[in-house]
């Protein structure tokens, strides 16, 4: 991350695979190499249950105090612009997790005329769109979810589905892709 290229790069595993610890260490890394620099974290979980409020106590307790956090469960295309135009200062930005994101699209109502995989797939779009032309480190997690049995439910299918077309998209615009396995990285791009 030393190059003077923006660096996007894209964090791809399974469920507890590693994929969070080894963009957080690419961000303290990045934080090393620019001491006057800050790190930017955007989350997009929400709190539903208790479990998932243990998830992001983990994932609080790793981070320092010092990365700013913004929540962000559903307008993360607008947020990386907005964050874009106010570097007064060198930023790497951290968006964990995209699955969650994507997740939050569906879960969202449409109107007659669209339904929300077509928002989704609108917002995805638009993600892709705003990644492809940012200008600054950005650190982006996401879960594979390609690798396991087609899910019998049609919201599941379309997860499973938008979740694979997200990634294929976002991996075609980053600079750089890494799958964790077992917490090791492995380099795909």
């Amino acid at each position: 991350m030393t190059s003077s290229k923006p660096l996007r790069h894209l964090y791809l595993g399974g469920a507890r695979s590693g994929k969070s610890k080894l963009a957080e260490a690419a961000a303290h890394l990045w934080l090393q190499q620019h001491p006057t620099g800050r790190v930017v974290y955007i989350a997009t979980a929400q709190i539903w249950d208790q479990e998932m409020q243990a998830r992001i106590d983990l994932h609080q307790q790793r981070r320092p105090a010092s990365w700013q956090l913004l929540e962000q469960p559903l307008q993360l295309a607008d947020t990386l612009a907005q964050l874009q135009t106010q570097s007064d200062q060198p930023t790497c930005v951290l968006v964990d997790c995209l699955t969650l994101w994507l997740s939050n699209q569906l879960c969202q109502t449409g109107t007659e005329e669209t339904n929300s995989a077509s928002l989704a797939e609108q917002a995805i779009a638009e993600l892709v769109a705003r990644v492809s032309g940012y200008n600054g480190p950005l650190l982006l997690v996401s879960n594979e979810v390609g690798s396991g049995i087609v899910p019998m439910g049609e919201l599941s299918r379309q997860f499973q589905d938008l979740s694979g077309l997200m990634n294929q998209r976002l991996a075609e615009v980053c600079d750089k892709v890494t799958l964790a396995v077992a917490g090791l990285p492995m380099v795909v791009k």
